[in-house]
């Protein structure tokens, strides 16, 4: 399998620029699913707190050395000492004694714990048992707000990113920040397979319109991470690696930007 990208963490690590998606994958199937995306070539597995399926992801990663591990934190464990705990029982049920890389998985700025949370993954990357710490869903002004009370920058945002619904300003902060944007639903739940711009890439290059849009996050320097379970789509998808795009393709899908192209959108928290 080829190699997969790694990008540049403002931290000096690095992360691949393609993962395997977990969300909704349950905890008794995920083990099975983790085992067989590393067997394929996987460099990365996200998982979260909130996708309850964090033990099967475990047992699936059981025998990997040198893949890439994130989990997050969910919004109702936020606040300094709380966040600790909830990191320790993510560990205890990925058997691990440390991750790859841990994640606010959302701001919720009405909690107004964000910073309390951060300061308590700041001293979880001290300790070597998140070698990395980063945001989810956060906004430029969640982040400011991290550095101007810390000094200190989260390797990754990941945030719902795909041809309809592409961020540009806050991917903009994050590369200015020297931060990595990475994908989630980062097919946009194949909204934009049937549009011309897409087909018309595909047949170009001989690739399926999801190769397509993971091979466009990767040439504009993000990190995707689609979910897949299916063995067919787990390899299909690493089908985007060894190969590019040209900036005439790349400008065809960038065209495909929709104000109301969010397939998920914002929670509130």
């Amino acid at each position: 399998m080829t190699d997969t990208p790694m990008l540049d963490m403002p931290d000096g690590r690095k992360i691949p620029a393609l993962g395997l998606g977990t969300y909704k994958i349950p905890d008794s199937q995920a083990g099975s699913a983790v085992r067989r995306g590393l067997d394929m070539g996987y460099a990365l597995v996200d998982t979260a707190a909130a996708y309850d399926n964090e033990r099967g992801v475990g047992d699936g990663f059981a025998a990997s050395d040198d893949a890439f591990l994130t989990t997050k934190l969910w919004n109702e464990r936020q606040g300094h000492d709380e966040a600790i705990a909830a990191f320790e029982e993510s560990l205890a049920l990925l058997g691990r004694d440390y991750v790859d890389l841990y994640l606010i998985h959302w701001p919720c700025p009405a909690q107004g714990k964000y910073v309390d949370t951060w300061k308590a993954l700041i001293e979880l990357r001290e300790q070597g048992r998140a070698r990395s710490i980063g945001v989810s869903n956060f906004l430029p002004d969640h982040i400011d707000a991290l550095i101007d009370a810390t000094g200190v920058v989260p390797a990754v945002n990941q945030i719902e990113l795909h041809p309809h619904f592409q961020q540009r300003e806050l991917v903009a902060y994050n590369s200015d920040h020297g931060i990595v944007t990475q994908a989630w639903t980062p097919l946009g739940r194949g909204a934009a397979f049937e549009e011309e711009a897409v087909k018309q890439v595909a047949e170009k290059h001989g690739k399926s319109a999801a190769q397509v849009i993971i091979r466009w996050h990767i040439d504009k320097g993000h990190s995707a991470i689609p979910k897949a379970a299916d063995p067919d789509h787990m390899e299909s998808n690493l089908g985007a690696l060894g190969w590019s795009l040209d900036e005439d393709d790349i400008a065809a899908i960038d065209a495909l930007d929709k104000p109301d192209g969010a397939v998920i959108g914002r929670i509130d928290c």
